[in-house]
């Protein structure tokens, strides 16, 4: 089997993930690296929505092990991209944490043997970005999800889903943490299905989602930071753990605001 890793450059979702997939004996013929400045900000995100909990080694580190062969292109959507992937002809494409990808990738994909993602939400419940956050506010199952890739975010054939137990004391760092380690597992079980030849007896239509693509909301946002903020007598650095988000981070959103002057108080 002939599989291509595409991923952010050294986001903690591919890391995890690559490593589950190499502990399973399945090794990708590339793995292709986004290193963007947007690419950059998620990356960053997401390390502070697991806190301080661990995953796979850098990306670096098990592609030099496992001698694959890897490159880094300054957005997955282009040209550049294509070429590598037209060059290494995979069978399947499997994505480890990227942005939202369309157009050429993915018909490439679907005439071969798909393009797999998987997702830390229940789907169709959960679609779009933070679904851990989303899964809470909205009183949704906590859970992740692997799916075939389709024109639609997060609106392919499943072909893995699977809830996970909250306990007493998790915060969101942890689920964000567990979602991750889920996710991954869901996409090893998908790939050791194609490898034997049964993943399309795996699938099945995901059906209508009750709720909406969830996306940022700025002022859902804002209202969040000012209610925290109220919640915690004004303690900065207690509002930014709750929220999971980065203390910088939250300095610059109370400036955009209008409520601090950042620069001063840093």
């Amino acid at each position: 089997m002939n599989f291509i890793f595409l991923a952010i450059k050294e986001h903690p979702w591919g890391r995890e993930m690559l490593s589950q997939l190499l502990d399973a004996g399945f090794t990708p013929s590339l793995i292709i690296e986004e290193f963007s400045e947007g690419g950059e900000i998620e990356r960053e995100k997401f390390e502070f929505r697991i806190g301080t909990h661990t995953v796979g080694s850098t990306m670096e580190s098990q592609a030099k092990q496992h001698k694959i062969p890897v490159v880094e292109v300054p957005i997955h959507n282009d040209e550049h991209c294509m070429e590598h992937i037209e060059k290494a002809d995979p069978d399947l494409i499997v994505f480890g944490g990227t942005r939202i990808i369309r157009g050429q990738i993915l018909e490439y994909g679907e005439a071969r043997g798909g393009v797999l993602n998987s997702h830390p939400g229940l789907l169709p419940e959960c679609r779009g970005s933070a679904s851990p956050a989303w899964s809470v506010h909205e009183n949704i199952k906590i859970g992740s999800s692997c799916h075939f890739c389709s024109t639609e975010i997060d609106a392919g054939d499943l072909v893995g889903k699977r809830e996970i137990p909250v306990r007493r004391g998790d915060n969101y760092h942890d689920l964000c943490y567990k979602t991750l380690v889920v996710a991954s597992t869901l996409m090893v079980e998908a790939v050791r299905a194609y490898s034997e030849g049964n993943l399309d007896s795996k699938k099945r239509p995901q059906g209508e989602s009750p709720n909406p693509v969830f996306r940022y909301n700025p002022e859902i946002e804002k209202e969040a930071i000012r209610k925290t903020l109220g919640q915690n007598s004004g303690n900065k650095k207690k509002t930014a753990e709750i929220l999971g988000i980065g203390l910088r981070t939250l300095y610059r959103k109370l400036e955009s605001y209008g409520w601090i002057n950042a620069e001063r108080e840093l």
